[in-house]
């Protein structure tokens, strides 16, 4: 005779207590289960941004989003040469942190004023090259005000 064996008959458990048998037992579910129904406080308390949407989303076509390098990785990525053009890396913007000790001249389509002031103090010179694309923005911009107007 085994242990719950002694039980038969006797007790209405089995020696297992109230509920805890094999599986998920006295837990009510096991992960997410009952959000909606028995655990719903825990949710409206620790949950508070579970349901509905929050905040905005921008039209991705309306996103800028430059390809950026640090004034600190010019040298490395210039090598020997003093000058270097960044349109060749894919890259449209120079951002002004780290240190630059090189006098070089770069061309690239944007940068930040603290980059140039940290090229030009090392020696060097920026040109800003227009891209293609940068004017097609301010001429749409135009023409909405012109639509306005009437």
């Amino acid at each position: 005779m085994g242990r719950t064996g002694k039980f038969r008959g006797r007790s209405r458990y089995h020696g297992r207590g109230k509920k805890a048998g094999r599986g998920a037992g006295k837990r009510g579910g096991r992960g997410n289960a009952g959000m909606n129904k028995h655990r719903v406080m825990y949710r409206i308390k620790y949950m508070p941004d579970h349901w509905g949407m929050h905040g905005f989303n921008r039209d991705p076509s309306l996103c800028t989003v430059h390809v950026t390098v640090n004034v600190s990785a010019l040298e490395k990525m210039a090598g020997d040469a003093d000058s270097i053009d960044l349109g060749e890396f894919a890259i449209d913007k120079l951002l002004g942190s780290g240190r630059i000790s090189k006098a070089l001249n770069i061309t690239v389509e944007h940068a930040s004023a603290k980059a140039i002031s940290k090229v030009e103090a090392a020696g060097g010179s920026i040109t800003l090259s227009r891209g293609g694309d940068a004017d097609e923005w301010e001429e749409s911009e135009q023409g909405e005000e012109s639509e306005g107007s009437d």
